[in-house]
């Protein structure tokens, strides 16, 4: 005997209960696991925190459907213990409504914002498109509009055998970044020297950004963009720190190198003030803490209306990367995808589709488009990486890294 929704998971394709025509339903990889009128709920929310400290939500139902999400890799248990809080509102829940919870689990807050609270809703966000798509048997990115593109160029490290020929470094001589508040020209000069040569190396057909990191004090950093200008950079990154918008834009100003930053920055809010004063050109949010799926899907349209293109941040793991990909094939001002290039063998029971002359093909398995090997997930859970402050080695003050 089987029950109703056994049944439907063999009766229902997605052209069936979606109304969509047989070409739609060629790009399915599973049937819908439950039917369109078939309820779900929310059965319990796990989190897992790896000894590389990345983190990661796990969301069941009593479809037997499972949705998985990654969280702020710092403050990795303060990111883990929040997200086990918000069980005690989703548990019960149509984890179907994906939008409705976003604003509950935001609004819910009496504070809100910053990495940690939005940390939270980044993870959860990401499960619940993991689950709604596994729902209907379709990608995220078919639930949001279709695909705007048919694969994704990524960058990380210049291959020639899969055509990666995009890359970003950090200016580090002597072992060090260039935090001091006013470098001296030998230090400058040694900087130069090596972006020099790494565009000699791999010449004009790579695309190369430099990473600032917002280490970069506002006075170094602009005799340091000057002087980087003729061997042509790909982008700034986080030329000064993230909530410094005003010198990034006074910076921006100075420079016909596009400027590009992010990955510190939260929610539609925090991108408001970058887009409204031009302090960068190109926008970074990371899918893990920005707010997730639902709010970089606002951002990008946002940046849309400044004719600002999208390069998420990705320093993370598998859901990471899978949540960013089907952004990138749902909007149109998509640029490239940082690390998109990284296969995380060790974590997925499913290989990747293989990178093709410097681009990754569209995910399309159902929900985030990738299958977490939990055993292997399992066995790398540990204590995360201690918090380490920087030093600068001359005088031993603080410095950013």
């Amino acid at each position: 005997m089987m029950d109703r929704r056994t049944a439907l998971r063999g009766l229902f394709t997605p052209a069936t209960i979606l109304g969509l025509d047989a070409t739609f339903a060629a790009h399915r990889t599973d049937a819908a696991q439950v039917g369109a009128k078939d309820k779900i709920k929310v059965t319990k929310l796990e989190t897992f925190v790896l000894k590389n400290s990345w983190v990661f939500v796990k969301i069941s139902t009593d479809a037997g459907i499972t949705g998985w999400g990654e969280m702020l890799k710092d403050d990795a248990k303060a990111c883990a213990a929040g997200a086990l809080e918000v069980a005690g509102y989703l548990v019960g829940e149509d984890p179907t409504r994906v939008t409705h919870h976003w604003q509950a689990i935001h609004r819910g807050a009496f504070y809100r914002g910053g990495p940690i609270k939005t940390a939270i809703s980044s993870g959860i966000d990401q499960a619940l498109w993991d689950i709604t798509g596994k729902v209907y048997g379709v990608p995220v990115h078919r639930l949001m509009g279709g695909p705007t593109r048919d694969r994704v160029r990524v960058y990380g490290t210049v291959n020639a055998e899969n055509g990666v020929n995009a890359m970003k470094t950090l200016l580090r001589p002597a072992g060090r970044a260039p935090y001091k508040h006013a470098e001296g020209t030998a230090y400058i000069e040694s900087c130069v020297e090596l972006f020099k040569e790494l565009r000699k190396k791999h010449g004009s057909g790579v695309d190369i950004g430099v990473e600032f990191h917002g280490a970069v004090q506002p006075t170094t950093a602009m005799v340091l963009m000057k002087a980087l200008e003729p061997y042509n950079p790909w982008f700034y990154e986080e030329i000064a720190q993230a909530l410094n918008v005003d010198i990034m834009a006074e910076m921006a100003k100075k420079t016909h190198i596009p400027i590009a930053t992010g990955e510190r920055i939260f929610t539609k809010w925090g991108f408001k003030e970058i887009l409204e004063k031009r302090a960068a050109t190109i926008l970074q949010p990371d899918i893990c803490y920005a707010g997730g799926i639902t709010e970089l899907k606002i951002i990008a349209g946002m940046a849309e209306a400044y004719y600002t293109p999208m390069a998420p941040h990705n320093p993370q793991g598998p859901c990471s990367l899978a949540a960013s990909l089907q952004l990138a094939a749902s909007i149109p001002n998509f640029l490239v995808q940082e690390r998109g290039d990284n296969e995380y063998a060790d974590l997925l029971a499913k290989p990747l589709p293989p990178i093709k002359n410097g681009y990754r093909p569209l995910l399309t398995d159902p929900g985030l488009g990738i299958t977490i090997d939990e055993n292997k997930l399992k066995a790398q859970v540990g204590e995360p990486r201690p918090y380490r402050p920087s030093y600068d080695k001359d005088d031993g003050s603080i410095v950013d890294w």
